[in-house]
């Protein structure tokens, strides 16, 4: 959510910036709403006060056993207009916070304008692509199941047998390794969250038909972001507290509502997925060096595993509702002779800790700290990359290095 004083201050300024984003911004809507709003709250305090002072005449006209019939009445008539004028102020406080919800994260001065990821922007690139025509991961290795999974539950599933299976595990352990060694500290957390954590990081209300709905309040997440996050709503950290550097493996859960193609049939677009999320919690004045850290934190991995892959700067039209600027982190699959995301790295600003209520105490004052996080690494991407990367073109993948001590093997047979 976004400072209201920005909005109160200079809303056309606030309309100007979000347009990067592609968004419109009413401000004559919100103009409404707010001075509305602000008469409403100056009536109830008249009203208040009002009451309060009868009420004192009441009681020292009882204390004197006088009559009280007239003031009664009145007190009576003016409870009825509180009444009504609180009722009025909260329906128009909700409006305004609903109003407000449906803002998106006010864009970094770094973010340039352009209408979607064709606009976005490459800024590194690593390693050697492979430039052939070449069998997809479905038809490398034969235990990933597609048959059994839509038995099970549909399409968009997959069953891992033996070997993918424990090279999918060793990623995970791989992954989480890499993020301890880098300061992360270990989170084990719910597969589920309430709306008010999902509305606390972003997804809701303006997503929700891209969430898994489980009860009236009750969500699959869509990543561990959300309650690696939110372990710190509605709480205020101390100084000394910061950075917050906190990791979680976690299945994932997405709709993927409107997608189609080729990607529903592999590994690339599932509804259930695995990923090893990073989450940072900084002081505002650090969080443009922590995106950056935080960046270099997933690169690591696709180093280490010698995946090639390139780094993009999101252009205005192509970065998230939540998020103030964004690189993408794209491996290479050779069978689409594409790079593919595997990876968002993204600086919230005090965007989700305004929704969440995370305060800082800084000398007595308490401030919104910056959030931040990235995936390290979506967990079935790149294990597509590894099969597709170092597929010999006969019968063997070549498991990268780093994952050889977690399988006691260095390659794995297809058929």
């Amino acid at each position: 959510m976004i400072d209201i004083n920005l909005l109160r201050a200079d809303p056309e300024k606030v309309k100007n910036n979000l347009k990067i984003k592609n968004y419109d911004l009413n401000t004559e809507l919100f103009n409404e709403i707010d001075l509305n709003r602000k008469t409403l709250q100056t009536e109830v305090e008249d009203f208040k006060s009002l009451k309060n002072k009868l009420s004192k005449d009441f009681g020292e006209l009882k204390k004197n056993n006088q009559d009280t019939t007239e003031l009664s009445n009145q007190l009576d008539k003016i409870k009825g207009n509180l009444l009504e004028k609180e009722e009025l102020l909260n329906k128009t406080l909700s409006r305004l916070n609903d109003f407000l919800l449906d803002i998106p994260n006010i864009p970094h001065e770094d973010v340039e304008e352009g209408d979607s990821e064709d606009d976005n922007k490459v800024i590194k690139t690593f390693g050697e692509v492979q430039k052939r025509d070449s069998i997809d991961h479905l038809e490398i290795a034969s235990d990933i199941d597609t048959e059994s999974a839509v038995k099970l539950a549909g399409s968009r599933f997959a069953v891992l047998k033996d070997d993918i299976a424990k090279l999918h595990r060793a990623l995970i352990s791989f992954m989480l390794d890499v993020a301890e060694k880098n300061g992360y500290e270990e989170r084990y957390v719910p597969f589920m969250a309430n709306s008010r954590s999902l509305t606390g990081t972003g997804q809701l209300p303006k997503f929700e038909e891209d969430l898994f709905k489980i009860t009236e309040d009750l969500f699959l997440i869509p990543t561990a972001e959300v309650p690696l996050t939110n372990l710190y709503a509605d709480s205020i950290l101390e100084q000394g507290s910061l950075p917050i550097k906190v990791t979680s493996h976690t299945p994932c859960f997405r709709s993927e509502a409107g997608s189609y193609g080729k990607d529903t049939k592999g590994l690339i677009r599932q509804h259930q997925f695995e990923k090893v999320e990073i989450v940072q919690i900084v002081h505002p004045s650090e969080s443009d060096s922590a995106l950056e850290s935080l960046l270099s934190n997933a690169e690591t991995i696709l180093q280490l595993l010698e995946l090639p892959y390139q780094v993009v700067q999101l252009c205005g039209g192509d970065v998230g509702f939540s998020s103030a600027k964004t690189y993408d982190i794209e491996v290479w699959i050779p069978s689409q002779n594409k790079y593919r995301e595997i990876s968002s790295c993204s600086n919230f600003t005090d965007f989700q800790s305004r929704r969440s209520k995370i305060r800082l105490n800084e000398d007595g004052n308490k401030i919104f700290p910056h959030t931040l996080n990235g995936s390290a690494l979506a967990v079935g991407r790149t294990l597509v990359a590894i099969i597709e990367n170092f597929y010999d073109d006969k019968d063997c993948i070549k498991i990268p290095k780093p994952l050889q001590k977690y399988l006691n093997k260095d390659v794995i047979f297809c058929k």
